[in-house]
């Protein structure tokens, strides 16, 4: 699946946090990458991109695509492709601790419908299809105990696999890093304005 990155005036993210819009950003793909949006900054370090999140760093490797509701996509045979949370997702959720998918595999999914739930010490969220085609499995271990999605993001903590059908939305690492440049500060400011309320 070739990756397309689309215009993006906003990224929907997958906790209820609906629409996030985004900045104006500048980048420079030399071998050594580095993108600066006030505090922030994205590196390229062996086979991952790293954004700071204040002083977490957040990793995202470089042999998969993005969605941009903050889940990676792994290609695999044929249109088949595995999602999980990325690092950024897993930092704003926090501890995820429980699962709820809204129906049983395999089952014909729309890019953006609802297809479940999650829980976690921060926030108790939708989450929504990333690509339209037939979500074909849901990783049943993570019924059973969510942990991976703490510990084991990008392998053993996958959530679900869908067979891609129609436009892929899907981003390649440099943008969806691009993207976390834009939407920081509104982050940022979501996740105060919550601390205080």
């Amino acid at each position: 699946m070739k990756p397309h990155v689309p215009n993006h005036g906003g990224s929907l993210c997958p906790f209820e946090c609906k629409t996030i819009a985004g900045g104006s950003h500048n980048h420079d793909h030399t071998k050594r990458l580095r993108l600066e949006a006030t505090t922030t900054t994205m590196t390229e370090s062996s086979d991952n991109l790293i954004f700071m999140m204040g002083e977490f760093e957040a990793s995202f490797p470089t042999d998969r695509l993005y969605a941009d509701n903050h889940m990676w996509a792994m290609p695999g045979d044929g249109n088949l492709v595995k999602f999980g949370f990325t690092a950024y997702s897993v930092r704003l959720l926090q501890d995820v601790y429980f699962l709820d998918w809204l129906f049983d595999a395999p089952q014909p999914v729309e890019l953006g419908a609802e297809i479940g739930a999650v829980e976690s010490k921060k926030a108790e969220s939708s989450l929504f299809s990333p690509l339209s085609g037939t979500l074909t499995q849901f990783n049943a271990e993570l019924l059973e105990d969510p942990s991976a999605i703490n510990v084991d993001k990008y392998d053993k903590g996958w959530l679900f696999e869908i067979e891609a059908e129609g436009q892929n939305p899907l981003l390649d690492p440099a943008a969806y890093v691009e993207l976390l440049v834009e939407v920081w500060d509104k982050t940022q400011k979501t996740i105060k304005g919550q601390l205080n309320s």
